[in-house]
């Protein structure tokens, strides 16, 4: 009887045993004010100047990350207006609250580490302190994004202007 019970718990064991993987690709995400942020579905697109612009959304929430071409480097913020990041909340009535860099307005940096062409997917790291730029007073002056990643992003295709 003792084997038999034994035989049962360990049957019973190996039987229980399952593999549940997930896999978290795409993902775009990272800390916004210290606080973690996830989208919930993210995009890219390559424009027909060769310009790239990431979008991430979340509820009301957008981020758009904007490079001046798909090479693997890291490209600078507050620099220009070329390479942007922006934040965007979007509130009741239509109203929205917009954080963004540009020349001069914010500063941080899109590190691109991997543009597939093949499978047309885009991977890479940023970070960003954004300035709010919105004609609303509420909200904060500044955002801050540190820790950020983007991974295996779908690349829809090209933007034609």
């Amino acid at each position: 009887m003792k084997k038999f019970v034994l035989f049962l718990i360990v049957f019973c064991s190996l039987v229980s045993c399952e593999e549940d993987i997930r896999f978290n690709n795409p993902s775009f995400q990272g800390m916004k004010d210290n606080v973690f942020w996830r989208g919930v579905q993210s995009r890219a697109v390559v424009k027909a100047d060769g310009s790239l612009l990431i979008e991430s959304f979340k509820a009301n929430e957008t981020v758009s990350l904007r490079t001046s071409a798909t090479a693997k480097k890291v490209y600078f913020l507050g620099t220009s207006e070329s390479n942007k990041a922006m934040y965007t909340i979007t509130g009741s009535a239509n109203s929205a609250v917009s954080f963004t860099t540009g020349f001069g307005i914010g500063e941080g940096q899109i590190e691109i580490d991997e543009y597939d062409t093949v499978n047309k997917t885009i991977s890479g790291t940023f970070k960003f302190s954004a300035k709010n730029v919105s004609s609303t007073p509420s909200g904060n002056e500044t955002l801050s994004f540190q820790q950020g990643v983007f991974y295996k992003v779908p690349v829809t295709g090209v933007l034609v202007l």
